[in-house]
C-alpha cells in the first residue's frame, strides 16, 4: 500500500489532481470533507468546538465552518485557528487512517491519497510515503478562489498570506 499526501495552497488545484488520481483507481480521501463531518452535530469534534468557542460562533447549531475555509471569526484572532485545528484534526486523522486500513485490506497494492491543504503545517506529511504538491501562481489562486460562492478578494488574499508559502512547501514534496 502506497500512502500519498496531496497538498497545496488555497485554490491551487488539489481537488482536480485528486479527482484525476481517483479516476485512475486510487482511493481519494478529502480531509476537508472529514473535517465537516466531525464538526457536524454528533460528530467527534462538535461538542469540544462548541465548548471552546461557544454557540455564538455557530450556524444553526453547527460550529460555523464554510466549505474549504476556516471560519472568519477564528482566522481573525491569533491562536484561534490553531486551537480549532487541535480539536478537529485528531478525529480527521483517525478517520483517514481507518479508511486507508480498509482500502489496504481490499487492495494491498493500492494507492491511497489524502488531499489536505495543511498537511505540511500540521506535521501530518510524515505519515505518508510520498508528498505531491500542487501549485500555481498566486494570482491564479486568487482568480480561482474568487469563483467560489461568497468569496471576497480581501479574504482570499488574507487566507493565502496566512498559509505556508508554496516555495516552502516545495521542500517537503517529492519530485520526479
Amino acid at each position: 500500500m502506497l500512502k500519498v499526501g496531496l497538498t497545496g495552497g488555497l485554490a491551487s488545484g488539489k481537488t482536480f489532481v485528486g479527482e484525476v488520481l481517483a479516476s485512475s483507481g486510487c482511493l481519494l480521501i478529502q480531509a476537508d470533507e472529514l473535517g465537516h463531518e466531525v464538526l457536524a452535530p454528533g460528530g467527534e469534534a462538535y461538542d469540544a468546538v462548541v465548548r471552546e468557542f461557544g454557540r455564538r460562533n455557530s450556524d444553526g447549531g453547527r460550529p460555523h465552518r464554510p466549505p474549504t475555509a476556516p471560519p472568519r471569526w477564528c482566522s481573525a484572532r491569533p491562536g484561534q485557528l490553531a486551537r480549532l485545528n487541535a480539536l478537529v484534526h485528531p478525529s480527521v486523522v483517525r478517520r483517514e487512517e481507518e479508511s486507508i486500513a480498509e482500502f489496504a485490506a481490499r487492495e494491498p497494492r493500492g494507492i491511497a491519497v489524502v488531499e489536505a491543504a495543511i498537511l505540511i503545517e500540521t506535521g501530518s506529511y510524515k505519515r505518508f510515503d510520498r508528498i505531491i504538491l500542487v501549485w500555481c501562481a498566486e494570482e491564479q489562486q486568487v482568480e480561482r478562489a474568487l469563483r467560489r460562492d461568497g468569496a471576497e478578494e480581501n479574504d482570499v488574499r488574507a487566507r493565502i498570506s496566512r498559509q505556508m508559502p508554496l516555495d516552502e512547501k516545495r521542500k517537503f514534496a517529492d519530485s520526479s
